[in-house]
């Protein structure tokens, strides 16, 4: 089990970024939450294994709205308390 913090940057507000990853997310079993900022960017942190958090990006690549043309990404803390995923 990994967490992990993102901060995407492009065309990733206004275009179903929040759903797709809350939908991909919920049907992986991850855990956290995805947010759109206010500089335009979308920040999300999730929790799940490396494959599963993997996968959730793909789906969230293969959105033909999505252009996603910066990541940043860090590794953090694993939260054992956190039961759901959501997209505030």
């Amino acid at each position: 089990m990994i967490r992990r913090f993102y901060r995407f940057f492009g065309r990733v507000q206004g275009v179903g970024f929040r759903y797709t990853a809350y939908y991909a997310a919920r049907s992986l079993g991850c855990t956290g939450y995805v947010r759109n900022e206010y500089d335009g960017s979308v920040t999300m942190e999730i929790q799940g294994s490396e494959e599963e958090i993997d996968r959730v990006i793909q789906e969230i690549n293969q959105s033909r709205f999505i252009r996603i043309h910066k990541m940043d990404v860090i590794e953090i803390k694993v939260n054992p308390d956190e039961n759901g995923f959501d997209p505030q």
